[in-house]
């Protein structure tokens, strides 16, 4: 099918366009980019949140029981679970999908799990297009779980309307989490697998580390709430859901959203960017002679790495000048 007839299909909903416009766009394939461009004009009307939290502490699940409460709600889900991929074979096990079994035949919940291709924030190129066609094909909650956050994986705060952070009790990779760079994250804390006997523990010592770190009074006039749950049989999901939704009228009788958005579009440009620049890099010096040279001084310890950089972005920007002066004769 042309790009025009399955942005057409996707537009209206259908299942099947969704599918392969996501394949499209995770493929890296033209025809998919140009399909976001087509659609990109009807996006913006979902409410993205985004999950992280170390591995382990039943994410997964959270969404599952979380889709099953929208469902009841009577509103459409998109759900996006991205797994590690292998430094190896960039495959990714995708196995989040095991935990979303039961929301498979359901026609208005969308999963798909996507590998995040060593992507260092946790979240692909091709997982940011993802959730924007979630959008346009009329997804009104689209969930995105990143992989387990150690301290770097914090990307999703600059793609998601509302974040939650997924901690359990009794967990020494919890610890990662009372970190200041992910303790600072999130819009809305969760503390899963809550019939632990250090639940009441975790909550303290977490409010400890907000009330250290500043973090623990109202930001913008939103206090961000520590919600006990035990997902796995649906205990503290009607409080989750209704903290979610007070977030988002938060954000939007604030105005807030505009500004976050503006944020979340800036570092998406931002992002794409750079990696396409990485990419176009390493392509130009795979068999660039001159880079062999430079990186054989650093390797005999001439040359030290900071030096070569610098040198090859000289290098760079000289024969960019170039080609632009030869385009503009």
């Amino acid at each position: 099918m042309t790009e025009s007839t399955l942005a057409q299909r996707l537009l209206a909903g259908d299942r099947r366009a969704l599918a392969r416009a996501i394949t499209l766009v995770e493929d890296d394939r033209p025809e998919g980019w140009e399909l976001v461009r087509e659609i990109y004009p009807h996006t913006g009307g979902a409410a993205v949140y985004g999950f992280t939290g170390p591995p382990g502490v039943g994410k997964s699940t959270l969404i599952g029981a979380l889709t099953k409460a929208r469902r009841q709600q009577g509103r459409t889900v998109g759900v996006l679970s991205i797994d590690p991929s292998s430094p190896f074979t960039h495959g990714a096990l995708l196995g989040d999908r095991i935990r979303l079994t039961e929301h498979f035949l359901d026609e208005g919940v969308f999963i798909r799990s996507m590998a995040n291709r060593g992507a260092l924030g946790g979240l692909s190129e091709a997982a940011l297009q993802a959730a924007l066609l979630l959008d346009a094909a009329g997804r009104q909650e689209v969930f995105v779980e990143t992989v387990g956050v150690g301290q770097a994986e914090i990307d999703i705060i600059d793609h998601a309307d509302t974040i939650v952070l997924v901690l359990m009790p009794g967990s020494g990779d919890s610890i990662q989490a009372l970190k200041a760079g992910v303790m600072e994250i999130p819009d809305v804390i969760v503390i899963n697998k809550a019939d632990h006997p250090l639940t009441d523990t975790m909550v303290r010592e977490i409010r400890g580390v907000l009330s250290l770190a500043n973090l623990d009074g109202e930001r913008a006039g939103w206090r961000v709430p520590i919600i006990k749950t035990e997902a796995a049989n649906g205990r503290g999901i009607d409080e989750l859901v209704g903290k979610l939704d007070e977030h988002r009228e938060h954000i939007n009788r604030e105005g807030e959203i505009d500004a976050r958005r503006r944020r979340n579009l800036r570092s998406e440009v931002l992002a794409i960017a750079t990696a396409r620049m990485r990419r176009r890099l390493e392509e130009e010096i795979a068999e660039d002679t001159e880079f062999q040279r430079l990186l054989d001084e650093v390797v005999h310890r001439r040359l030290d790495p900071a030096s070569a950089a610098t040198a090859l972005l000289q290098r760079g920007a000289q024969s960019g000048a170039a080609r632009h002066d030869l385009s503009a004769s």
